[in-house]
Parts: structure tokens; C-alpha cells; sequence
């Protein structure tokens, strides 16, 4: 590699990454934290390479850019990406495949006990010195034998699958597009029928895209058939789940609670009806957050730029579209 390759890291990510290209003199390093359209439009034109994390890149910014080769998303969605413009103009996306799974794992653990275990009641009987009233607060609910369902089976899946069994759940898989040998290998039980297989769970995790096939796949009429005690958990793409219809199933105690990491709108509206139901457990969009995966992603997210141009990135790190 002769000429320096300029690249773009908009938004931060973790010093680990950038120093890879720091340290390596084929490459010239930009970071912009301002990620408004005018911003990122004056300075994608130039560059060779690019990181991004939740900003937009809208048709009209990629077709801005004028020698724009690799799109190296930093997790593994991608919808903040116009993906028609990215392939008109022949730019690869890569994904950080194999850095997040079991922070996201973790998490949904963290919130299925979380919310079975009612943590915060609990934490607020203590406080607010109501210890002896202790016997008429509501039961917990055990994890142990519990049936759930784990709806698309990639990486993150594949993490949660393990965490699962170490509490000797049921798991349940809904992917179509993995086999059913693969799921078993896994210790999980292939299902072809979303919507018959809810009917008996006790917990649901969506690890899937958002696309127009999962757009409000989890709808008031798919709740009404659930148990009174499922626990719902998404730490996928908000839009999976029609929030609305998740509120209304909330109160009036169709499910017995549900786990949000991310939501249709981020961040989501102060009029939004879940930030003050308290059935319903919130965090922001942060279930990679452990230092460990921050680390993990900001090398991998830099490892893809690398790898693209010296024409060895993985093909399993790359969005097909």
C-alpha cells in the first residue's frame, strides 16, 4: 500500500481501535463527535473508509462521498445505513460480528432476573423501611425449568443459549435460517411457528433485525396469547416490538413484565407511556456497554478497515445486500 488511505471515525470508540490505525503509517485518522448531516457531509467526500456507531448515513451523505470504499459499523445492526446507496456506489458494510455477544448475553440475563426477582420493589420496601411488610409484597418468579424462547440465533443467541442453560431452562429457537442440527447442538429445540410457540413460553429474547418482516412482530394480538407470567426482553432494534401495544399489554396484566434496551425512537419521547410504567425494565441502549466489549468492539470495528484493504476481511463480517 503505497498512498495513505484517510479514514473517518465518526463517533468515539474505544482508544484500543484507534491506536491500530494510529500505529500503522497507511493510514491518516479523523475523529468527528459532531455528528450532524453537515458535519459528516463535508468530511466524508475525502475519505477512504469510514466508522460509525448510531449516526445516520443517509443516501444523501454516501453520495457525497467520492471514493468511499468500506462502512465498518460499529456493533451489528445496520439500518442506520442506507444500504441502496451503499450498494449503488459498490461500498462494503462490515459488521463487528464476533465482539458483543456476550455483553448483550449478559444483559438480557441481568434484566430476566432483574424483572423476576422484582428488584426494584424490593430494593424499595428496604428503603423505605417496610422490611416487616415483607410477606404481602408479590412472589418472585424462578428462572429454573422455565420454557423461553430465543427468536433468531446468531452470535448473541448462540452466548444466550449457554447462559440459559446454566439455570436449566427450555430454550426454544425461532430462526429461519438456522438448521435445526445447529440448534441442537446448542442444546436448543428448533421452532418453526412464532406465533403457535409464544403460547407456552415463560420468557421471549428478540435477537433479530428490524426489517418489514420484524417490524411490531410483537403486537397486542401476539401478547394476548402469551402466559401471564412471560417476561419479554429486547436488546435487538427497537421496532420490534409495537411499544404501544407493549404499554397497554403491561397495564392491564397481560404479561407479567418486560425488558427494554432499545426502543422505536432513540432516545425515546418523554411522552412515551413506558418510561413511567413500572412493569416495564429500561436501559439506554447499553447492553454492550461492559469495558470488555467496548474494548473488543473498537479493535474490531478498526480490525474490518484494515482487513478490507489488505484484502483479507472475513466474508462472515460482511452485510449481504
Amino acid at each position: 500500500m503505497t498512498d495513505k488511505k484517510k479514514i473517518l471515525i465518526v463517533q468515539p470508540i474505544h482508544k484500543a481501535g484507534i491506536e491500530l490505525l494510529e500505529n500503522n503509517s497507511n493510514y491518516d485518522v479523523e475523529l468527528i463527535e459532531n455528528i450532524d448531516d453537515k458535519v459528516i457531509k463535508s468530511k466524508i467526500a475525502e475519505c477512504d473508509g469510514l466508522t460509525i456507531r448510531t449516526a445516520k448515513l443517509s443516501s444523501e451523505l454516501i453520495n457525497a462521498s467520492k471514493k468511499l470504499k468500506i462502512i465498518s459499523r460499529h456493533g451489528v445492526g445496520y439500518d442506520n445505513i442506507d444500504l441502496k446507496s451503499s450498494r449503488e456506489k459498490n461500498i462494503t458494510i462490515a459488521i463487528t460480528a464476533t465482539a458483543n455477544a456476550v455483553a448483550v448475553a449478559e444483559h438480557v440475563i441481568f434484566m430476566l432476573l432483574n424483572i423476576s426477582k422484582r428488584k426494584d420493589m424490593y430494593d424499595k420496601t428496604v428503603r423505605e423501611g417496610n422490611f416487616t411488610n415483607r410477606n404481602k409484597l408479590p412472589k418472585t418468579i424462578e428462572l429454573w425449568k422455565k420454557n423461553i424462547l430465543i427468536a433468531g440465533f446468531g452470535r448473541i443467541g448462540q452466548s444466550l443459549i449457554k447462559r440459559c442453560k446454566g439455570f436449566e431452562m427450555n430454550v426454544f429457537v425461532y430462526d429461519p435460517f438456522i438448521s435445526k442440527n445447529k440448534i441442537e447442538e446448542f442444546g436448543g429445540i428448533k421452532v418453526e411457528d412464532l406465533k403457535e410457540t409464544v403460547k407456552s413460553m415463560d420468557a421471549i429474547s428478540l435477537h433479530m433485525p428490524l426489517n418489514e418482516k420484524t417490524k411490531n412482530i410483537i403486537n397486542l394480538d401476539l401478547i394476548k396469547t402469551m402466559k401471564k407470567n412471560c417476561i419479554i426482553i429486547n436488546a435487538a432494534r427497537g421496532g420490534i416490538i409495537n411499544e404501544q401495544d407493549l404499554n397497554k399489554a403491561l397495564n392491564e396484566n397481560l404479561i407479567f413484565g418486560a425488558g427494554l434496551d432499545v426502543f422505536e425512537t432513540e432516545p425515546p419521547k418523554k411522552d412515551n407511556p413506558l418510561l413511567k410504567n413500572e412493569k416495564v425494565f429500561l436501559s439506554p441502549h447499553t447492553a454492550t456497554f461492559s469495558e470488555e466489549c467496548m474494548i473488543r468492539m473498537g479493535k474490531e470495528t478498526i480490525q474490518n478497515i484494515i482487513d478490507f484493504f489488505e484484502k483479507k476481511l472475513d466474508k462472515s463480517k460482511i452485510i449481504k445486500f
